[in-house]
């Protein structure tokens, strides 16, 4: 049984930062995409970030590069979503998801990262306020 707890949510500053947090049981981060994902009031979910930690394989969306990194600690087994310089419009309800990566080819399991849509196992969220 696949299990994900987020934690490290709260209220922030502009400019400041958070790390946020997901624990997983259940799975091998070796063999298991792990994505974050957020959805803000009103608004679709969009895919921030995933890494296929095997592969030494990392993807940031164009909205958080350069401000977010997504790293994962193997013996933890837990995926750490680092937001720097955060925005109001980061705003949100924060979402780690994961997905096994049935393919050897390295390439592939970069695309399964990359695609929302693949993502079977789901966290329940920490929430994410941004002030200005």
């Amino acid at each position: 049984q696949v299990d994900l707890v987020e934690s490290g949510g709260g209220s922030v500053q502009s400019g400041g930062s958070l790390r946020l947090s997901c624990a997983a049981s259940g799975i091998s981060l070796d063999s298991y995409a792990v994505g974050w994902f957020r959805r803000a009031p009103g608004k679709e979910r969009e895919q921030v970030a995933c890494i296929s930690s095997g592969d030494h394989y990392t993807y940031l969306a164009d909205s958080v590069k350069g401000r977010f990194t997504v790293a994962g600690d193997s013996a933890k087994s837990t995926v750490y979503l680092q937001m720097n310089s955060v925005k109001p419009e980061d705003t949100a309800l924060y979402t780690c998801g994961a997905l096994i990566l049935a393919y050897s080819d390295s390439d592939a399991r970069a695309e399964l990262c990359r695609t929302p849509s693949l993502y079977d196992n789901w966290g329940q969220g920490t929430q994410v306020t941004v002030s200005s």
